[in-house]
């Protein structure tokens, strides 16, 4: 730490406090925001209330010199709740190539450039992977505001294991080709997460159950917004429910790891707990099926769910948000 760090030189002012461990300067935890960042800055926006973007994202939004954005129009709704009037630069997978060499030298002349999606965390699932690819390889300043991401709030409201998960993106429209993608993702050793088209729904659950199997999974529908919901249960309970029609709103399915090897495994967990279940609470046949198979006690846990139909301390087999 340089002497300039340690003391601003500036006298106290009479009567004011001094703690041990404390200075009389704010920390950089309690020091205004910077409100101009050069460079790129990734900016992440609400995925549905539009009271979830940071004080952060609008400071820098406000002192941009342009926004560059995938739908103005979607933007601009945005942007004008706020009073952000910043230029907006319409910068998407149709224009992208033509764009990218005039957004790189407007950042070599030094500008402030905010970049957003419709949505969400820009780059998941949204353009802007080769802008930022080509604003490293220049070597110019780039940063990031984290922020709202669907993925990984269905991922936390799904009730399945956190701690490992791969983001899968949305699968293939057709089902030949669906179930081929699905089929390359079964022997991952964590938790799946899609984005899913509501429409294609139904089909797409009925393709998971028969190449994953009677997996837990949580479908997660309207995050953040007026009608937010969460149903939770297996593969073929999730698929036979929407087999009477999709949902609206747009979704995320959030798919267990695999439990065990292979089917017949499977099959003899579900019998070990169905039977357990019959004379122990969730939490002791857990327990018990965990130590007689073997098992990870939270992967029993997670199918033990499915199988009840609960969703753990929460409870309830599909929360509605208001």
């Amino acid at each position: 730490m340089n002497d300039e760090a340690r003391s601003t030189g500036k006298p106290r002012r009479a009567g004011s406090k001094s703690h041990p461990g404390t200075s009389a300067e704010p920390s950089d935890s309690q020091a205004p925001e910077q409100s101009r960042i050069h460079g790129l800055v990734v900016v992440a926006t609400p995925i549905g209330n539009a009271g979830d973007i940071s004080l952060r994202a609008l400071s820098v939004l406000k002192s941009a010199d342009a926004i560059l954005c995938e739908d103005t129009r979607v933007s601009m709704k945005l942007l004008m709740r706020h009073g952000i009037r910043q230029p907006l630069i319409a910068y998407h997978e149709h224009n992208a190539e033509r764009m990218r060499p005039k957004i790189l030298g407007r950042l070599r002349r030094g500008e402030s450039l905010a970049l957003i999606s419709d949505a969400g965390t820009p780059l998941v699932s949204d353009p802007g992977y080769k802008l930022v690819q080509a604003v490293i390889a220049d070597g110019l300043p780039i940063t990031a505001l984290p922020g709202p991401s669907a993925a990984l709030a269905a991922l936390v409201l799904s009730g399945l294991p956190p701690d490992r998960f791969f983001f899968a993106g949305s699968l293939p429209v057709r089902g030949a080709q669906r179930r081929h993608e699905l089929a390359e993702l079964t022997a991952i050793p964590g938790t799946l997460i899609f984005y899913e088209a509501a429409n294609r729904l139904p089909a797409t659950l009925a393709d998971m159950l028969s190449v994953l199997g009677p997996r837990p999974a949580a479908i997660a529908r309207e995050l953040t917004k007026l009608f937010e919901e969460v149903r939770r249960g297996d593969l073929a309970s999730l698929a036979a429910h929407y087999s009477a029609g999709p949902p609206r709103g747009e979704v995320v399915v959030v798919v267990g790891p695999p439990l065990v090897g292979n089917a017949p495994e499977a099959d003899a967990l579900d019998r070990a707990l169905t039977k357990a279940l019959v004379s122990l609470t969730l939490r002791d046949a857990v327990d018990q099926v965990a130590a007689t198979t073997g098992l990870a006690r939270r992967a029993v846990y997670v199918r033990a769910l499915a199988l009840t139909g609960k969703t753990g301390e929460a409870g309830g087999g599909a929360d509605k948000a208001g």
